[in-house]
């Protein structure tokens, strides 16, 4: 039965989710997430998650989100509980290349020593940023949900009609992700499949992205602790959630190019994503024929948690005022 006293029932618990959620439950709203599957097997659950726009479009607003949202997570930085962590290291090209077109955002960056990076790696750019470890950032984000109140509902969700038509709430967030291309429905949306590999850190305490190119995949470790996540694909078009094991060899294997003592850790685990690329973030929103207020909060591409709290705002904006800042 639908609920009266609900203001605004969010659709999806990834990070965009859990975000705009958090956002709108702490403002006093009466705010339910409805997912069809719980934080832990979203795609945000297998992110590398370091702060930086990938996959995205190129935009001031795009540039705004990303400014907001590293500041909030450089202050999570200070909590342990959050997962959050500040992270050094090197993002490294095998051919020359220009200044990151985020980098005046981050204000940190000095190039790379080439003499100190991995073979086949000819430059790169020496920063720090915020890391999340997201199996415990999205616990804290869903634990912070449920202190304001939320509440967490996993169904099936076929369609926007069928949710509106299903809750009381005046007002929808769809935070669908990939989801939303069936869900909406919109063909804009595509899937740029990620797989990586959890294995016992060997001692590692720097992160490394090596971009691919041409010749050869995207390859990155990020430490969180004793565990380091390793990488990883971008394969448009792939569907599949199916961990492919030649695959996660050669995910180890260019890892333990970069860091030998990859070659016999311990693996811990696999996990796949769908980043939801579209050319262009939708944020926005509309009004259905009940009435009800639909906001539009997805197509977020690799930079999901990059923008996940400017976005946020924004979309609880939208929810307050019918328009964006």
């Amino acid at each position: 039965m639908p609920n009266p006293e609900l203001d605004v029932l969010v659709v999806g618990a990834g990070v965009s989710g859990l975000t705009t959620a958090v956002c709108l439950a702490e403002a006093g709203l009466g705010v339910a997430i409805r997912a069809d599957r719980p934080p832990e097997e979203t795609t945000s659950s297998a992110a590398g998650a370091i702060w930086g726009p990938h996959l995205v479009e190129r935009s001031e607003r795009v540039t705004r989100w990303s400014s907001e949202t590293l500041a909030v997570l450089t202050e999570l930085a200070g909590d342990p509980a959050s997962g959050v962590h500040m992270a050094s290291g090197v993002d490294a090209t095998r051919t020359p290349g220009e200044f990151p077109h985020w980098g005046h955002v981050l204000g940190n960056l000095s190039p790379a020593d080439p003499a100190g990076l991995p073979d086949g790696f000819v430059a790169g750019w020496r920063y720090t940023a915020p890391a999340a470890f997201m199996p415990v950032y999205l616990q804290y984000l869903l634990a912070r949900f449920r202190r304001a109140g939320g509440q967490v509902h996993t169904a099936a969700v076929t369609s926007l009609a069928d949710v509106a038509r299903g809750t009381g709430a005046r007002a929808i967030v769809n935070c669908a992700g990939i989801g939303a291309r069936d869900l909406v429905p919109d063909p804009a949306v595509s899937p740029v499949r990620g797989q990586v590999v959890v294995a016992a850190n060997p001692g590692i305490t720097e992160f490394f992205i090596g971009l691919g190119d041409g010749t050869a995949e995207l390859t990155y470790l990020f430490p969180h602790g004793d565990v380091v996540l390793l990488g990883g694909t971008e394969q448009p078009g792939n569907w599949s959630l199916d961990p492919d094991p030649q695959t996660a060899q050669r995910i180890v294997r260019d890892c333990a190019r970069v860091h030998p003592g990859l070659r016999t850790t311990r693996i811990l685990a696999h996990r796949v994503g769908l980043r939801p690329v579209r050319p262009q973030v939708r944020l926005e929103s509309e009004t259905l024929g009940t009435g009800q207020i639909v906001v539009h909060n997805y197509g977020h591409g690799g930079a999901g948690i990059t923008l996940s709290w400017g976005c946020a705002r924004d979309a609880a904006e939208l929810i307050r005022t019918g328009r964006t800042p």
